[in-house]
């Protein structure tokens, strides 16, 4: 595996061009596809993460291949990713990754709703009155811990809900064309202390993300020693 930070080069933030070109989420993911893409039929085998917005957009990824050189636009720096970890190691981590629940209607038709959308809708069915529902920070930080930790055995570690913080909670929205039918996906972001329980299912994590979304810039982990 990779681990690699892909800058733009300086002066090309300057450009309206390029600003025209990153457009919204979907055309971020077709960049960074673009770096590791080999044909068609390549399946994605790399995670990415955001790490700001302006001045100008700068990436980290995982992949189990080594990006594309791209002169004109991005500058990279790749090393190999293999971390050392052992069973009982205490790590910090950050994440961005994208809390959904999946229900089923009367009708049996699948609902995804984001962790936060379904506790509003949970309350407001249960006749919970608005002056006397948590304020939405509240929800977003009880909602996204409950999700991170139902899923945190499976992939190899575990957390205690006073050791994270859940916050930054955006709905965003875009589509792959013009008139095609929008895409709509929430994000929150997850600081905090983890505990490695099974390395290899860590690691598979590491390499392979968390959650869904990560199309568009969620489930890749980043950890390191507090």
């Amino acid at each position: 595996m990779y681990f690699s930070v892909i800058d733009i080069r300086p002066g090309v933030e300057k450009s309206k061009d390029f600003w025209r070109s990153i457009g919204d989420g979907y055309r971020i993911h077709q960049m960074i596809w673009d770096l590791f893409s080999d044909g068609p039929d390549r399946e994605r085998d790399f995670l990415y993460r955001r790490r700001n917005e302006r001045p100008a957009p700068s990436f980290y990824c995982v992949s189990r291949r080594t990006p594309k050189k791209n002169g004109n636009v991005w500058a990279m720096r790749t090393k190999p990713y293999a971390p050392r970890l052992k069973s009982g190691d205490r790590l910090a981590f950050q994440l961005t990754a994208n809390p959904i629940r999946s229900k089923r209607d009367d009708n049996g038709r699948l609902h995804r709703h984001d962790v936060v959308m379904d506790s509003k809708l949970k309350m407001k069915k249960e006749g919970v009155r608005e002056e006397d529902r948590p304020d939405r920070a509240e929800v977003v930080q009880r909602e996204s811990v409950l999700w991170l930790s139902e899923r945190a055995a499976k992939n190899g570690f575990s957390v205690r809900e006073a050791e994270i913080r859940a916050d930054g909670y955006r709905q965003h929205m875009f589509r792959k064309r013009p008139g095609s039918r929008p895409v709509r996906i929430s994000t929150v972001e997850f600081t905090g202390i983890l505990e490695v329980d099974d390395v290899d299912k860590f690691l598979n994590a590491l390499y392979r993300g968390i959650g869904p979304g990560k199309a568009f810039g969620c489930g890749l982990m980043l950890v390191m020693r507090p």
